[in-house]
């Protein structure tokens, strides 16, 4: 077990994807921020890589919150008319620097590993360093929807599509501990007939992509199963935030209990009460 000097356990944060119901993560944060929960190391896919990419810069929840408040699709995204996508990302670019500054993801103050996937073949590839902001980009970027984002000569596309929510990523950074929060509870409404056998087929495709999605010591699900994920409205975002803050309170005790436990028993009981019942849809 790796401890810091004041011999604690390191947490780690393993934020999933979700589009426009990133603001959850908000809710999470102002929850672990205000109760004085450590983040030591923070992965990210997609919308998570967004909140993520932000938190380790600099910005607290009020600054996060006045973001996911105010962001709307035309600040971060503009059509393509491209065979590679009809819309990219490339707006992000700019608007998130404007925000943080050019930085390298090796320069941030809290550890950042942001997911990405590289189609050609078929990997998930973790970015350790770089430019933050094309980094955040490519892992926003929908695969038949928009255009790949070029990093060292290969193209990249949403981590999603590989791993959604990255845990274990979280765990080799050093993480004692880890807190996943995923935002893709979804919920099969039959009266949709096929259409909503196959929507709700994908949801849980992408839910389980990758490989540690169970392996979280405490798992964050906000109440937000059916819930759409393209809405940036004021409204929406405040209802995300909210469902992300009403997750967080209830897993506290779980998460100072694993703070608080010995050493040994750290890792031991990922049992369901590490994933309160009642705050997670689907």
């Amino acid at each position: 077990m790796s401890s810091n000097v004041n011999g604690r356990p390191q947490i780690g944060l393993a934020l999933s994807g979700g589009v426009a119901r990133g603001s959850a993560h908000v809710g999470v944060l102002t929850v672990l921020v205000r109760e004085g929960i450590p983040i030591d190391y923070v992965a990210g896919t997609s919308a998570g890589s967004i909140v993520g990419a932000a938190y380790c810069a600099g910005l607290d929840p009020p600054e996060l919150r006045e973001l996911s408040l105010t962001m709307g699709w035309r600040d971060v995204a503009r059509f393509a008319f491209s065979r590679k996508g009809l819309i990219t990302f490339a707006p992000m670019v700019s608007f998130f620097e404007n925000l943080v500054g050019d930085v390298d993801i090796r320069d941030l103050a809290t550890p950042l590993t942001i997911v990405v996937t590289d189609l050609e073949r078929g990997e998930r590839v973790l970015l350790k360093e770089g430019r933050l902001a094309t980094a955040v980009q490519a892992s926003s970027s929908v695969p038949g929807l928009a255009v790949p984002v070029e990093i060292n000569g290969r193209y990249y596309y949403d981590g999603g599509v590989m791993d959604n929510l990255p845990v274990d990523v979280v765990q080799q950074m050093g993480a004692d501990i880890v807190i996943g929060v995923d935002l893709m509870a979804s919920r099969y409404n039959p009266s949709l007939g096929a259409a909503g056998a196959a929507l709700t087929a994908l949801e849980l495709m992408i839910r389980y992509s990758g490989y540690s999605y169970h392996a979280a010591d405490c798992l964050i699900v906000p109440d937000i199963a059916g819930y759409n994920y393209h809405d940036l409205s004021l409204r929406k975002s405040l209802e995300y935030m909210a469902a992300g803050e009403k997750a967080a309170e209830a897993a506290l005790p779980a998460i100072k209990r694993l703070l608080h436990a010995p050493p040994s028993n750290t890792h031991i009981d990922t049992s369901p009460h590490f994933a309160p019942t009642g705050i997670g849809g689907g």
